[in-house]
């Protein structure tokens, strides 16, 4: 049972992990988060924030430590803003992100039967990011601390690739200016949106590739083609949407004859291509804050067979899939781990027209 310890900090029972990184328990009835914890594990932690439904806490000792437990790698986790995971065994996270998934699709979309597949697991669970966005502040570079502004000195990233440590390295060595940023890519000359992590990437598309069908697609929020070149042997025809214009200008020098890419904001110009072009699959692959209204009302109003959707935002797809369930069903719902020892998650979510 909970129990307080003292003046300071309560005892507390870890029941799950939330989706953001931090353990969860109940204390006098209410929730408590308390970031590096485990489900399973009790702990002392000290309220350091207190709210009307939960409290937020710092976690002060492992009482009984969970067996998923392990070392972390990396010197600066807990205090570098970037990993959430590294205390857990990988295969536990993957679960855990399954599990967060569930949980949004229950909790926000109250989608209580939909079956979310076990994730799939990147192959290189550390040293597989092909960019990373370093600062500068007194001196030194690095990433901003765990809820903070301040710079993290940083000599070495341990979920970037080889060849971005070795830019980090170089950069460390030139200087950068206080109050400067710079991005370290593996490849400096496509400077648009891609993937971060590349293996996870061809594993991303291939379950997309797979689930795809029809003659005739349109990719909203297309950026610079990854998944429309992907597909465009599996369709007569491909259309993408797209807002930025240096990805288009990419995904227009990379197409294929039946590839047509549009510069236009997806809300004003989704209704008309679907009205125009009846596709037989919507691929929406939108930012963190999902598909706005304009975009919902389009797609409802002039339904294709079948959407594939993939979203960095389980809340926000929860959201999204809670409004299309009124003339889509859902088939599946596939969490793919896009950032290991991070609390971030990619979703495909798989809908066909009632």
């Amino acid at each position: 049972m909970p129990k307080h310890c003292s003046r300071a900090t309560i005892e507390l029972e870890i029941a799950d992990v939330a989706f953001g990184g931090a353990g969860v328990g109940r204390f006098d009835g209410k929730a408590v988060f308390a970031p590096f914890t485990i489900d399973g594990e009790i702990v002392e932690v000290e309220i350091v924030e207190r709210r009307k439904r939960f409290d937020r806490a710092v976690t002060r000792k492992i009482v009984k430590p969970s067996s998923r437990r392990v070392l972390p790698p990396c010197p600066y986790f807990e205090r570098c803003g970037g990993c959430d995971y590294q205390h857990i065994d990988y295969r536990h996270q993957l679960e855990l992100k399954r599990r967060q998934v569930s949980q949004a699709l229950r909790r926000i979309a109250l989608l209580k039967d939909i079956q979310v597949s076990p994730t799939i697991a990147g192959p290189n669970p550390f040293g597989y990011r092909n960019r990373i966005t370093v600062h500068a502040e007194e001196g030194r570079i690095g990433f901003f601390e765990k809820k903070s502004r301040r710079v993290l000195d940083i000599s070495r990233c341990a979920i970037a690739s080889p060849l971005v440590n070795q830019l980090l390295s170089s950069l460390r060595q030139r200087g950068l200016q206080d109050g400067e940023h710079r991005t370290l890519r593996e490849n400096e000359t496509n400077q648009t949106f891609t993937q971060t992590n590349d293996a996870v990437a061809d594993l991303l598309l291939a379950y997309v590739q797979s689930r795809a069908r029809g003659k005739t697609l349109v990719d909203a929020y297309a950026g610079s083609g990854f998944f429309g070149h992907g597909l465009v042997s599996q369709f007569a025809r491909v259309i993408g949407i797209e807002w930025n214009e240096p990805a288009v200008r990419i995904a227009k020098n990379q197409a294929a004859a039946n590839e047509d890419y549009i510069c236009a904001d997806v809300g004003e110009a989704l209704e008309p291509a679907l009205v125009g072009n009846r596709p037989d699959c919507l691929l929406l692959d939108p930012s963190p804050e999902g598909i706005d209204e304009k975009a919902v009302q389009a797609i409802l109003h002039h339904a294709p067979t079948q959407i594939v959707y993939v979203s960095c935002n389980p809340p926000i797809l929860a959201r999204d899939l809670g409004k299309l369930v009124t003339r889509f069903r859902i088939e599946s719902v596939q969490p793919v781990d896009m950032f290991p020892q991070t609390a971030e998650i990619e979703v495909v979510a798989v809908l066909s027209r009632k």
